[in-house]
């Protein structure tokens, strides 16, 4: 058992407890938040959380989250939230179900869930996805250079270290490569876990950095798919801005796996600023 009999922070985090045939409670927890408010990875893993356990508790047996599309209405604040569920389709090898995260009695962001069960054993038929090239974790920058104090407070629970060839924003160089690239993992030596992807990718510094945006970038929408079971330790991550237009960027993220395998891939449209 790591670090005694302490839970896992992110399990403790993403815990949702049944107060109806169909609603849950939630606590969002503030280590998992950006400026103060819950991270969109973050606020998704709960309502994967929410989802999963309302079919296992049916009896049908899909406890992973493979695939999740949220749409963010309202910033929540950390604190108590409700989840209200509806599973859409019990299937064989997959079943939907739409979760919505309700704060102050508003709904603050609603998902469509996929849900199913994961194969350890499952073979990879056809990747053109490979492994982004990384110098080792060592030689890698970790959150402390590239945000202020003060900053996002989810980086005392997300490991990152980070490309140098990829955060020359934070020593004031600006490129025309939008693109982030570095390690990802858990903090304390907890593993990430199919759900921990949810919120894995959407943890590194905004790839519009890099082309002179200002503040954060807030998720209108956010699409996730969970591709494998993830093995214990560093992922491999990049995050790519493909359009930046009219205030809007979309950005695609990507994370293998310590074996090469694609674990998960992301893609969401968000607000930006510059200057």
């Amino acid at each position: 058992m790591r670090e005694g009999a302490r839970e896992d922070p992110f399990l403790a985090a993403t815990e949702v407890l049944r107060i109806g045939a169909s609603s849950f409670s939630a606590e969002l927890d503030a280590g998992y938040s950006i400026m103060g408010k819950p991270n969109g990875g973050y606020i998704l893993s709960v309502l994967a959380r929410a989802a999963t356990m309302q079919l296992v508790e049916s009896g049908i047996e899909h406890p992973h989250c493979l695939a999740a599309s949220g749409s963010y209405i309202r910033s929540p604040d950390c604190g108590p939230a409700q989840v209200e569920v509806t599973v859409r389709r019990n299937g064989t090898r997959i079943s939907q179900v739409q979760a919505s995260l309700l704060q102050d009695g508003k709904v603050a962001a609603e998902a469509l869930l996929s849900c199913g069960r994961l194969r350890e054993d499952a073979d990879v038929f056809h990747s053109d996805s490979m492994p982004v090239s990384l110098p080792d974790p060592a030689d890698c920058e970790s959150h402390t250079p590239v945000f202020a104090s003060g900053g996002p407070s989810i980086l005392d629970r997300v490991e990152m270290r980070l490309d140098p060839a990829t955060t020359g924003f934070a020593r004031g160089e600006l490129s025309d490569d939008a693109e982030i690239r570095g390690w990802i993992r858990m903090a304390g030596g907890w593993p990430m876990g199919p759900l921990g992807l949810l919120l894995a990718t959407d943890v590194l510094p905004p790839a519009t950095f890099a082309l002179g945006s200002t503040g954060w970038v807030p998720t209108i929408q956010l699409s996730v798919y969970v591709r494998a079971l993830p093995l214990d330790g560093w992922l491999r991550a990049r995050q790519r801005a493909r359009t930046v237009t009219g205030g809007l960027v979309d950005e695609v993220c990507e994370l293998w796996d310590e074996s090469g395998r694609v674990v998960a891939q992301a893609v969401q449209l968000a607000m930006v600023r510059f200057g």
